[in-house]
């Protein structure tokens, strides 16, 4: 990940290019502002994108304590050969400590141990959808409902619990719902739906986890419980014995 390590002349070439693209897409004329190009196509200019990807993936391996990168300092000798010369460009790590600090914001970066279980020992797990095989489009409502109260009568014995996350203009939210309590959260506007129906997953979790009861079947989007099947993933270590994740049809 080298954002911004070019020259400027040759990053000032590819904004040529950028703002070409977007006039054929938008069908926008020549003499169209830049500036209306980007708010038309809902799309950041380069220089903000490269600072943007940057900032992600220095968090990134700010995350992770092993990272090569957290132990890169610039020694003294180095930091006023640079600030000699500045059209000498400096390391990434220094590029993305400037772009934080001039940005006046105040970050604190929860540290991840990926390597806490090693790939062939990494926990998996499997779920339940009594809805598989049902199109939506063609299938009566009545049929969904049947197909649910047979589930819950064969799981009578376990706990439910309803997750669901939604979106709409300037509020992004996420609920779980327990038999006998309801729990919502806010997140932040720019949060997708499927972020906030991954976040019901783990607040979930984590009600239930020092909980004596140890039956329980969840029920989430499929779009967010396909996704955590396709990547060996560990949902939280929260040591339950949780015999299913049921779908639900939306």
């Amino acid at each position: 990940m080298v954002y911004d390590s070019a020259r400027p002349t040759v990053l000032r070439r590819l904004d040529t290019i950028h703002h070409s693209a977007l006039r054929i897409c938008s069908g926008a004329f020549r003499t169209s502002p830049v500036e209306s190009l980007y708010v038309i196509c809902h799309q950041l200019p380069l220089h903000l994108r490269r600072q943007k990807n940057s900032a992600l993936y220095f968090f990134r391996a700010q995350s992770v304590l092993r990272h090569p990168i957290n132990q890169l300092t610039l020694p003294v000798s180095l930091r006023r050969l640079y600030a000699a010369r500045p059209s000498h460009i400096l390391p990434f790590c220094e590029r993305a400590k400037m772009l934080l600090h001039g940005s006046d914001l105040n970050i604190t970066i929860q540290s991840s141990d990926f390597f806490c279980f090693p790939p062939w020992d990494i926990p998996h797990f499997s779920y339940l959808n009594p809805f598989s095989g049902f199109d939506k489009s063609s299938t009566a409502p009545v049929t969904f409902q049947q197909l649910f109260h047979h589930h819950r009568y064969r799981y009578s014995s376990f706990i439910p619990i309803f997750t669901d996350g939604s979106k709409s203009d300037g509020y992004v939210g996420c609920g779980v719902i327990f038999p006998s309590d309801t729990l919502s959260y806010r997140l932040y506007n720019c949060c997708s739906v499927f972020t906030a129906e991954l976040v019901t997953i783990f607040c979930a979790l984590q009600e239930i986890s020092p909980s004596s009861q140890r039956n329980f079947f969840i029920l989430i989007a499929l779009s967010a419980l396909e996704t955590l099947s396709h990547y060996d993933t560990q949902m939280h270590p929260v040591g339950l014995e949780i015999l299913s994740i049921l779908v639900s049809s939306e």
